[in-house]
């Protein structure tokens, strides 16, 4: 099997090497592992691509590579520069370095690799490990991540639905957060909605007068309906959302119809 692997933290960030590990675990030992990751971190560029400037990639070493770009240019690049005579098998996302259950997944560029995957035609999954009080402090925080990523990325290759629709699936997977032997096991679920989680600018005036806006996030353990993702993190659990890039509100359009009438 051959994976390409990237993330949206950058290349040097501790949860890719999270992910190399999982990756050449699930390779096997006659597998290929290649990584093409940001050069720097693109947290929240969701699916964004560099459509109208041109996109530096450079070799870090034997099948590791590091593209001025977002992780959907990571993919492409990957898939048409650096193994353009030899198309990837699964592409996996991650590990992020934080939780990309409900709203964060319009957001986040580990899910936009997922997309671009999946719009090119290859198994796509993303992976992130949500933070809280029980494992920000453990000596790894992506204790979870690294003790069940490989069992998951199987069970996904081996049990999992993959379709041939124009908008293939891809799969959401966020690793609770709580030590290694406290994660209860996997859960299929949907996307879920924090209903008091909202980004948000905030502004400060820098030491020559110019304002800045930061773009805040909202709380991250606020709950979710019963069967979400992030309701399933909290309790312990693997969430993992299966997902489209097709947006359309297919229960809506008959109804539509009507009003245009």
């Amino acid at each position: 099997m051959r994976i390409l692997i990237t993330n949206d933290d950058g290349i040097n960030a501790p949860g890719l090497k999270v992910l190399t590990d999982i990756a050449h675990a699930v390779a096997g030992p006659k597998g290929e592992v290649w990584t093409v990751a940001p050069a720097f971190e693109q947290s929240g560029v969701g699916h964004c691509i560099s459509y109208t400037h041109p996109t530096m990639i450079s070799r870090f070493e034997e099948r590791r590579y590091a593209a001025e770009g977002s992780p959907a240019d990571c993919v492409i690049a990957g898939i048409y520069h650096v193994l353009q005579d030899t198309p990837p098998d699964l592409i996996l996302s991650g590990v992020n370095r934080g939780n990309n259950a409900a709203e964060n997944t319009l957001y986040s560029g580990t899910i936009g690799a997922c997309i671009e995957g999946a719009l090119q035609g290859v198994r796509s999954i993303a992976l992130s490990q949500f933070y809280g009080p029980d494992n920000a402090n453990l000596d790894n925080p992506f204790e979870a991540a690294a003790e069940h990523g490989v069992a998951t990325v199987q069970a996904l290759m081996n049990d999992a639905l993959w379709d041939d629709a124009h908008y293939k699936l891809f799969y959401n997977v966020n690793f609770p957060p709580v030590p290694a032997d406290a994660v209860k096991g996997m859960a299929a679920t949907t996307q879920g909605f924090r209903l008091n989680t909202r980004f948000r600018a905030e502004a400060q005036t820098s030491p020559t007068g110019r304002k800045f806006l930061w773009v805040r996030g909202g709380p991250q353990h606020e709950p979710t309906a019963p069967g979400t993702d992030a309701a399933a993190n909290l309790d312990g659990y693997i969430s993992i959302t299966p997902m489209r890039a097709d947006l359309t509100d297919y229960a809506m359009v008959e109804t539509l119809k009507g009003a245009l009438r």
